[in-house]
Order: structure tokens, then sequence, then C-alpha cells
């Protein structure tokens, strides 16, 4: 039995059948039932490496990881150790909740992606043995029980349930869509002779391994004929497995992180800074010591948006749960859906998202070039007895191409079942054609070979002069530019044998004409690409696919291609201009796996924020390297555990639908910031200002922390504000550091307004109660300029906000003169203090509302 180092895929293809078998301690005759066991225990089973959904204690604790919720924890600490009760409380109840509330959302979200998951294949065909001497019988053996050493047998419809060597094949093709994105079958068929260049060579990052003809992996699927291969890589071994374990392509920061994240870092720093200078500021100014330590860490809790995580996660949940509930979009990594609303380009494979996994029939031509229904005619006939008479496992996507066409297209009494069949001769990767005979109609003794496979493979049999090969060959290049496969269709017209008919009868061939299929392209795809581009969104098309067959697809689409990049022309490009070219380009072609990540990343770094779209092994890189990954529900399994959206269908509608949730979602929580930190930065510098003038504290840390309490039950509401239409036309991004800077002008406004009050209480107040009042004055109209700032700044529609502001603005009102407001140190005020009040609201109102309207809202810009 052979080492487990030595069971590497590339290593073990490097020698002749023979020899492989020889090293893997097997033959054609298959394992012994007892050997097999041994290997089982030895190899393990042949599974993926086990990928376990977190439980919810862990999501918990991840979530503490957030930076600002680290600090509002943090914070909760210091007020404790101020014995400021209360405050500590709160905020340990704001942080429980949040995390709360973003771990069930998540693990809601990855229970539901656990449940897409789908086995590869449930059992595999293999030769045993009972003992060396017996005879082998064809088993039927769970996947998981295949062994190196086991020799397997394909048919149509299978599932390759590990790397495999094949030792026979007949009429073998493999579809490999999940491992290179290619839609059409490979042929697959054994090789004697090994490869030229050293069994020891390392293989490259994009080495071609995948399509050498001799080999079969593991997510690759039997579109026809049949083989049978020794398994040379099981479990963890396979190339498949493999993929899912590159180096270098982990998630870097995403949008997310960059804007929200951002904001929070800087409003940190500010925190860090306010309690000591309030310290030292008092100490200076009015001798004050530690008593004004539990009010610095107030005036710290303040300036924080403490709903902040709690405010992010609910709108974030809200709209995943919407999002699985009304179009099946299930979000799994919440901060995603943020980063779908920011997106601004979406890269993509064309197979399968922008054309179905079935060609259809483009054109039939003649020999000269013009259309010809004839040629369509017998490449039906040819499709149609030769899946009838070769006893074909499965009928070829081409033909049955081939066949509708010529259904639709062709005149009654063209019917390709009027003829009388002889014999079919199938379909060879070898010889890349097919053959079926008929007797010719109205000729006794007559039989007419009809000829359809490669152009190279027809040509070079049929009875042509150079020139007239040249030009065949000419036409059909210049249709395979144009993103067309291109099947040749010949004939013959022989004297009947009695004989069976043999590849060599395929010779001195009459050339018809040519057939040329192309991708049919997704039903919804042209639509959806219509509404991304319409929602400021540039598309990406990275496949693995030729240059033409990319172009033609994106142009039936209605998505101008421009000039198409084969990706291996950019490996010599830096990263600088390899993202000038691909801001300006549409198209990449014969993109590796680690093409397609470069690319992604390096429209990053230049500032977009990128998702992709991917279903294979092949993408697993660039899902990893863009901001936010997606995959429809049909992506393997290891596709779908790596991306942070799995989408309803194959189908760009439902990222559409996820796109317009994330505007939705991010225009609410743009719209949260912008308001809570105008206010809070208002009341800040005016307490700041207030602590140094005044010969006492301007407010209690009990007071701010009613106020706080009050302010954070109130934007609550926000959650479930919903966007205006003008949030959802462009991407939004938040950019720290213009969303303080538009903040700014509105924080200082509202620390005017508080000045100002300032100025109305000493007019107002009278000396005998001047500190109590005092309080019971400025809790007021903090509360009610907090009010009317949730209504004029608030960039959403609905009635929640509007409601919850007025009730915001009553508890301001009413709070100092209930029982409860002495119980804070508050008040009741003179009735003087309310008109004036009155004029200070106003014009700040208008203030507000016109420097609202100079800035311009977000949903408008």
């Amino acid at each position: 039995m052979p080492p487990l180092s030595s069971l590497s895929s590339l290593q073990l293809s490097r020698s002749t059948p023979l020899q492989l078998l020889r090293s893997l301690g097997s033959g054609p005759r298959g394992l012994v039932e007892s050997d097999a066991e041994k290997r089982l225990l030895r190899y393990g089973e042949n599974v993926l490496p086990a990928r376990r959904v977190p439980s919810l204690p862990i999501i918990f604790l991840r979530s503490l990881r957030d930076p600002f919720t680290a600090v509002l924890a943090s914070l909760a600490v210091v007020s404790a150790l101020v014995a400021a009760w209360a405050t500590a409380a709160v905020i340990t109840v704001l942080v429980v909740v949040s995390c709360a509330l973003r771990a069930a959302g998540e693990h809601r979200a990855d229970r539901s992606a656990a449940g897409l998951r789908q086995l590869m294949a449930s059992t595999a065909t293999v030769l045993r043995r009972a003992s060396d001497d017996a005879e082998p019988v064809t088993r039927e053996v769970p996947v998981d029980q295949v062994v190196p050493g086991d020799v397997v047998r394909l048919t149509p419809g299978d599932l390759v349930p590990a790397d495999l060597r094949l030792l026979r094949a007949t009429g073998l093709a493999m579809h490999q869509a999940a491992l290179t994105g290619e839609t059409a079958p490979v042929p697959k068929f054994p090789v004697d002779e090994p490869p030229s260049h050293p069994a020891t060579a390392e293989p490259s990052a994009a080495a071609p391994d995948v399509d050498r003809p001799e080999l079969c992996f593991q997510g690759s699927s039997v579109a026809s004929g049949s083989g049978t291969g020794v398994v040379i890589a099981t479990g963890s071994r396979t190339r498949f497995a493999a993929a899912d374990q590159v180096p270098g392509h982990d998630r870097r920061t995403t949008a997310f992180d960059r804007s929200v994240y951002g904001i929070s870092w800087i409003l940190i720093r500010f925190m860090l800074l306010t309690p000591p200078l309030v310290l030292m500021a008092n100490a200076a100014l009015r001798g004050r010591g530690i008593e004004t330590l539990p009010f610095a860490v107030a005036v710290a809790v303040g300036l924080t948006p403490e709903m902040l995580p709690v405010i992010v996660t609910t709108t974030l949940a809200r709209g995943a749960s919407t999002l699985a509930r009304t179009h099946r979009v299930i979000v799994k990594r919440l901060p995603a859906l943020h980063d779908l609303g920011a997106v601004d380009v979406v890269c993509l494979d064309k197979t399968g998202t922008l054309t179905q996994d079935r060609p259809v029939l483009e054109c039939a031509i003649g020999a000269g070039g013009a259309p010809d229904a004839s040629v369509l005619h017998w490449a039906a006939v040819n499709s149609l007895w030769t899946l009838q008479l070769a006893e074909v496992p499965s009928t070829d996507a081409l033909d049955e191409a081939i066949l509708d066409a010529a259904e639709q297209r062709l005149p009654e009494g063209a019917d390709a079942w009027e003829y009388d069949p002889v014999t079919a001769l199938p379909f060879d990767p070898v010889r890349r054609l097919s053959t079926a005979v008929i007797r010719t109609p109205r000729r006794l003794g007559h039989h007419t070979l009809v000829v359809k496979g490669a152009v190279e493979s027809v040509l070079e049999r049929c009875a042509l002069g150079d020139g007239e090969r040249r030009k065949a060959a000419s036409l059909a290049d210049e249709m395979a530019a144009g993103g067309l496969r291109v099947l040749a269709v010949a004939r013959a017209e022989r004297p009947a044998v009695s004989r069976p008919y043999t590849p060599a009868d395929e010779r001195g061939l009459t050339f018809a004409g040519l057939v040329g299929l192309r991708d049919a392209t997704a039903d919804t795809a042209a639509d959806a690409l219509a509404a991304l581009r319409r929602r400021g969104i540039a598309v990406k098309v990275l496949t693995g696919d030729h240059p033409g067959t990319a172009a033609r697809a994106c142009r039936d689409l209605g998505l101008p291609p421009g000039e198409v990049v084969t990706a291996s022309s950019t490996d010599a490009l830096s990263d600088a201009e390899l993202g000038e070219l691909a801001d300006s380009s549409t198209v990449f072609a014969r993109c590796s796996p680690e093409q397609k990540a470069r690319i992604v990343r390096v429209l990053r770094e230049r500032g977009h924020v990128t998702g992709f779209l991917g279903d294979g092994v092949n993408d697993l890189p660039a899902l990893r390297a863009c901001d936010v990954g997606i995959c429809p529900p049909e992506a393997v399994d290891v596709a779908r555990e790596t991306a942070d959206v799995v989408l309803a269908a194959k189908d760009l509608t439902s990222l559409d639908h996820a796109v317009m949730a994330g505007r939705g979602s991010g225009a609410a929580i743009a719209g949260y910031l912008r308001i809570t930190l105008s206010s809070n930065l208002g009341n800040v510098i005016a307490m700041l200002t207030a602590g140094l003038l005044l010969p006492f504290l301007p407010m209690l840390p009990a007071q701010v922390l009613v106020q706080n309490l009050c302010f954070d039950a109130a934007q609550l509401a926000f959650a479930y504000d919903r966007p205006r239409a003008g949030a959802l036309r462009h991407p939004l991004k938040l950019r720290p550091h213009e969303v303080l800077a538009s903040v700014s002008g509105f924080g200082v406004l509202n620390a005017a307004a508080d000045l100002a009050t300032f100025a109305v209480l000493v007019r107002a107040v009278s000396d005998a109660r001047a500190e109590t009042a005092f309080h019971a004055g400025w809790f007021t109209e903090n509360l009610l300029t907090q009010a009317l700032v949730m209504v004029l700044l608030r960039t959403g529609r609905g009635g929640r906000v509007p409601v919850t502001a007025g009730v915001l603005a009553l508890t301001g009102l009413l709070l100092p003169l209930s029982p409860l407001g002495p119980l804070i140190g508050m008040a009741a005020l003179p009735f003087a203090y309310y008109p004036l009040l009155a004029l200070v609201l106003t014009l700040y109102a208008g203030a507000l509302a016109w420097l609202t309207r100079r800035s311009g809202r977000p949903d408008t810009k």
C-alpha cells in the first residue's frame, strides 16, 4: 500500500496506466474488499474537510470583536468603577442586545445556507473482489468509502467521486464548469504514453491539468459516454479540495469595515480624549477635582452613538430577513448587506449567469458562405440517427440544439425521420466527428454517409482543393471569432456494402457547409443588466471562455463588450496598469482563478466596492478577494461556504433585489449616523462650554443618562424607516471623513441653539433655583432640538420617525413637571421660559432647514 505522501494526483498521473496501477497496489480487476477497508482506515473517508456551522454562543462572542461594541463595553466598565451604576447598566444592556441581534441573524443565515448543501455524489460504482482469486463484482458503495486504488466505472450523469486516471473510455465527455467555468463538455480518453515533462515538476498556479484528457476530477460530471478509471486522490487530497485551500486569498477589509468601522474609530478617538479634557479644564478653571469624573464619563457617553451597534444590526437583520422571506436570498454575513448597497462594480462569469447551460443554433451556411437550409437538414439527420443507432447513453447538448432548430425552421417534408437508417459511428474524442449511414432515397443499393464534427477533422476528410479548404477554414474561423461554436457537415454517396462501416470509410466526402451554435442567453439577463446599469453599477465579465464567445454573449444581451482582453496578456502588467485596464474594459476572457482574483483586487485598490458572482471551485480566490461574495444555490459546496450571499436562483434579477435591499439598509444607517452625530456633537460642545462658564455642572450624570435613554429609545425608529427613492439610485458609500465633515456643520448649529438656550435661562430663571431650573430648561431644550433633528434631517419615509419624535418632544416638556423631575435634580420652569424657548427653536428649525437645503439631502444627490 503506497504511503500517504505519494498520493498526489499530479505525480501519479505522470506514468503509464500499468505503472500507475502498480504504484497504487491495484489492478484492472479492482481492490480486494479487505484491502479497501485497510486503505479506508489509512487514508480516511472520501469527504471534503468538514465545515461546521458556528454555534450561537460562538457567534455572540465574535460580535464583541466589533470595535464600537468593545469601546461601549469599556465605557460600561469605567462607569461601574466611578459608581455610575445606571449608566453602566444601560450600556451593558445595549451591548448585549446588539450582540444578540447580530448573532441570531447570522446564525439563522448560516443554518439556511447549510440547508442548501448538496452532496457531490451519494454512491459510486466500483469493482471489488472478495479475495485475490475471486472474480471482480460491480458494487455501489457510498462515495465516502471510495479509496485510492479503487477502479471506478462512469456512466452518463454520474458525478466523479474522486480524482481519477482513465484506463478505458468510450465517447466520454465531462462537464467541468465547476472547476474551469467552461460550458462545453470536454472530451476525455486514456493516454498510454506519460507526459513529456518530468514527474517531479511542481504544478503552476494556472496548471492546465484539469484539461488533460486522461484525468477526471472530483466536482465534474459525465456528459456522455462511459469510462473506467482508477482513483488517484480522495478527500482533502483532491484538486477540488485543494482549490479551497489556496493561501493568500483571504478577504481583506470590506466596504462595511471601511465605512461604519471607520466612523467608529474616529469617534472612539474623540471619546478617549474627552474625559481627560473635561477633568483638566474643570480643574484649571473651576478648581474641581475627581468629583467631575462621573460628569466627564457622561460627556464621553453623550458623544457616543450608543445605539449604533443596535441600529446597524437591527437594520441589516430586517433587510436580510425581508430578502430571505420575499426573494429567497440568504445573507450569511450581515455586514455584507451593507456592502451590497455600496457595490459599484459587479464581476461575474458568463456561464450560467448571462447564458444558460445549453446551446442554440444561430446559423447554417453552405460552402459558399450563404445561408443554406439543407446544411441544417443534413446536420439534423446526423444528430438523429447517431443518437438512435449508436445507442448513445445520453443526448448531446449540440445534437439537441440542432434537432430543435430543424423542427422549428425546416419546412414539412424535410423530416430526418423519413430516412431509412443503416448504422452509425458515434462521436469519438480522437476522431472528433460522428457519422450516420442511411439508405439513399430512390437509389437502390446505395448508402449516404452524413458526417458532422470539428471543422478541421471534417475538412481533412473532404475531397477539396487547397483553395476551397482554406476558404472553408477561413469562414469557420470568422464564425468562431464571432462567438459561435462551429461544426462542419459533409456527405458521401457510396454503393451499399455488407460489411460493417468503419472510420476508414469517412474519406472522400463532399463538403456541405457549416452550422454555428451559440450559448442561449439567460431569459432575464438583459433586463437585469440594464437595471444594474441604471443603478450605477458597472459589470465586468471574467470568464474562462473563448474571447469571441464571451463578446457574443455580451452583445446579445445589450452589454457592449468593447475590446475583449485576454487574461494572459495582463500577466506582465503592474497592478496600477491592470487597474486602469480593468476600469476601462468590460470582458476578460481565458481567465484562470488567480487572474480573476487579481482583477477583483486591483479594482478594490482603485476605490471600487466590488461584488463577485461565482459558482465553481475556480471562483474561490475571487470570492475571497472581493468586498462581497455572491453565489447561486446551485454552486458547489465550497463556493456556497465562501460566499456572503446566496441568491434565490442563477439569475441576475435576484442580485438586483439584493442590491436594492442593501441600499435601503445602508440609507437607513447613514440617516441615523447623520442625525445622531449632529445632535451628539452639538450637545457635547455645549456641555463642555457650559461646564467652563457655569459655577455648577451644566447637567448631572443622572440627567445625561435619562436624556440619552430617551433619545436612544427614539432612535430605534430609524431601523424601520423606509428609504426614499432617491437614496436607491446610486451606490451608497459612507466615507467617514465626508460624513463627519457634513455632521460638523449641523453639530455647530445645534451647539449654537444650546448656547442661545443658556442666555434664555439666564434671563428667565431666578437665582434662587438657578441650578435645578437650568438643568430642567436645558434638558427640555435638548430633547426638543433632538426631535427637530430627527424630523428635518431624516432621509427615509414612513410614519414611525415623526410619531417617535413627537413622543420625544412631549417627554422633554413633561418630564421636568412630573414627580420624576425632582428625583433627578430638575425643577419646574417659569412660564416666561417657554415663549423664549419657542423663539429659539423656531430660529433653530429655520436655520436647520436652510442648511439642509444648501448641503442637499443624500437621497437627492
